[in-house]
């Protein structure tokens, strides 16, 4: 469940839908599948691997699975790449801020009303602020209790109560009056639509397939360090992606439908959720109640991934400096409440950050340690990944599998990488 809530996050809920709208519906979400197996599934396999083969975080895992002698550069690596979730959660933190705003707003019947409400959030500082750092002092929290009793125990109500509001939205959103229209362009394939602009539809796919997970900077790695030999990685990567996924297909049901009935359009962009969705809940019956029912939904979304990372960055300053979980937790929460001020008072600091995050951090340490797990010269080894994912009950990593890392893998994340820097 923390794995899971790690993937689950606003890329579920806040951009699935509106990339899907910008590229075709189903025909889009078909494509999407197939990269998650292409691309998603292999570089989840690797980050669980070696998190549980080293039983450290990714700062720590490279240099303790590498050859002696590379074991220095391998740590230094692993803790840059580590550093990518201070990056993430500098912005992160904020937009979760917005989320817990929106979710106190409509809990006491004062729901955002009117075209830029939202713009007007982001322009007070002080609220946006405040919001932030609530978030920030929740999560610290849960992780400074402990591994059990804080973070995996908070984190699998969160999770579970993420799902039951999930599907409680949903059937809602299946009976009203448009649900037809909006699922026929959510499940019915418009291949015409999605050939309009080909490569860009299929970059966006693979962006989504990739980004969806957060791969590439530790934060499934830590899950994995915590996890026993009873069962396998393979099987585990795939329940969750299966859950990632239902997530963000169940989402699809709530978002559409609902567009479809009270006139909002499916491509409204990253607006969807703050600003088109909003103008849905105050023309619907009840509308304050299903607010408030969507928006506390995406607060725990984005809380699940907040605490899963901030578990990653503390259990990684653990590993390097050797400090105990109540100072780096402490250490963790400050860093980041500092750090996210900028992007409180500065939108274009968000946009750049994300960018950093999104487009380098993440696919640039995805193909570091796709590299690592497959080269046994200067790396762990396929022999030995092999072996760390195949142990415990579940499916094994076949073998052939080593020429999917070697020959597929590398060129799909330097596809994502180049695509999204010259994107954006």
């Amino acid at each position: 469940m923390l794995a899971a809530g790690s993937a689950v996050g606003l890329g579920n809920v806040w951009r699935f839908p509106y990339v899907v709208g910008e590229n075709g519906g189903a025909a889009f979400v078909i494509v999407y599948l197939a990269f998650l197996a292409l691309l998603g599934f292999p570089l989840l396999a690797v980050e669980l691997g070696i998190g549980r083969g080293a039983n450290r975080s990714l700062a720590a895992a490279l240099g303790t699975l590498a050859p002696a002698r590379y074991a220095t550069i391998w740590r230094r690596t692993g803790s840059f790449l580590a550093a990518g979730c201070f990056v993430l959660m500098i912005y992160y933190t904020d937009v979760c801020g917005w989320l817990l705003k929106y979710a106190g707003d409509y809990a006491t019947l004062s729901p955002p009303v009117g075209a830029n409400s939202f713009s007007e959030l982001t322009a007070n500082w002080k609220v946006c602020g405040a919001f932030m750092l609530a978030a920030v002092a929740v999560s610290t929290f849960i992780c400074l209790i402990g591994v059990v009793k804080g973070v995996e125990r908070v984190t699998k109500w969160m999770m579970l109560s993420l799902l039951a509001l999930l599907v409680v939205l949903a059937v809602k959103s299946l009976t009203l009056s448009g649900a037809s229209e909006g699922l026929a362009f959510y499940l019915k394939p418009d291949w015409a639509k999605f050939m309009e602009n080909p490569l860009k539809s299929v970059f966006a796919a693979m962006g989504q397939a990739f980004f969806t997970l957060s791969l590439g900077i530790g934060s499934m790695t830590i899950c994995a360090s915590y996890v026993g030999e009873d069962h396998s990685l393979v099987k585990e990567s795939l329940v969750i992606i299966i859950i990632d996924t239902f997530v963000a297909l169940l989402a699809g049901l709530v978002i559409f439908p609902a567009c479809a009935t009270y006139g909002v359009e499916y491509t409204s962009g990253p607006g969807l959720i703050f600003e088109a969705l909003p103008k849905v809940f105050e023309k619907m019956p009840g509308g304050v109640v299903w607010g408030c029912v969507f928006f506390m939904f995406l607060a725990l979304a984005a809380l699940t991934t907040v605490i899963a990372v901030f578990e990653c960055l503390i259990a990684g300053i653990m590993d390097v400096f050797g400090l105990k979980r109540v100072t780096a937790s402490l250490i963790v929460g400050l860093t980041v409440a500092t750090l996210s001020m900028p992007c409180v008072l500065w939108e274009n600091v968000l946009e750049w950050e994300d960018f950093a995050v999104s487009q380098l951090w993440l696919p640039i340490g995805a193909l570091i340690q796709a590299v690592f797990v497959v080269n046994g010269t200067f790396g762990w080894g396929w022999d030995k990944f092999r072996a760390a994912v195949s142990v415990g009950r579940g499916l094994k990593m076949p073998s052939f599998m080593k020429w999917h890392y070697v020959l597929v893998v590398p060129v799909l994340i330097l596809i994502v990488l180049v695509s999204g820097f010259f994107k954006d």
